[in-house]
């Protein structure tokens, strides 16, 4: 394989990992549908009635989520590059790029771990009623 072809392949596995940093994923399909981006809980506040203690423990969540997820692209910036550092001759060390892969996809790892960690005490804030009306907003399926 020449040198190009070894750094498309890189960068196609690493992109994935790179864009997560940059914004926080979603949840899992399969569970989504039950967590509320904070997004849309900000948009309907009026209508959902929250209170002080609320907000104050949503804007909580969102700051913590924010600040570790700019934490986790410095860690994300480094790891990538070590990964491109390790591809970048002519000949690569296989455990070596495997192990650094590895160390690229623990970053992804916390990033999608710091976002749930967030959807989730968004939605333990909410009251059922509250989480029912968001369902309905955004036109999910209705409460369990």
């Amino acid at each position: 394989m020449n040198h190009r072809v070894v750094n498309l392949v890189a960068l196609s596995l690493l992109l994935p990992a790179v864009g997560a940093a940059q914004k926080p994923p979603p949840p899992e399909p399969g569970f989504s549908e039950h967590l509320f981006p904070p997004e849309l809980v900000m948009q309907h506040q009026a209508r959902l009635g929250l209170t002080r203690e609320q907000r104050d423990a949503i804007t909580g969540a969102i700051k913590h989520l924010q600040n570790a997820v700019l934490d986790l692209q410095w860690r994300m910036q480094e790891e990538t590059q070590r990964m491109s550092e390790l591809v970048a001759g002519p000949a690569v060390d296989a455990t070596a790029a495997l192990a650094q892969v590895d160390r690229v996809l623990e970053v992804e790892r916390e990033v999608k771990r710091t976002h749930l960690e967030a959807l989730i005490k968004i939605k333990n804030v909410l009251s059922a009623e509250q989480q029912a009306r968001l369902r309905e907003l955004r036109g999910g399926p209705p409460s369990p």
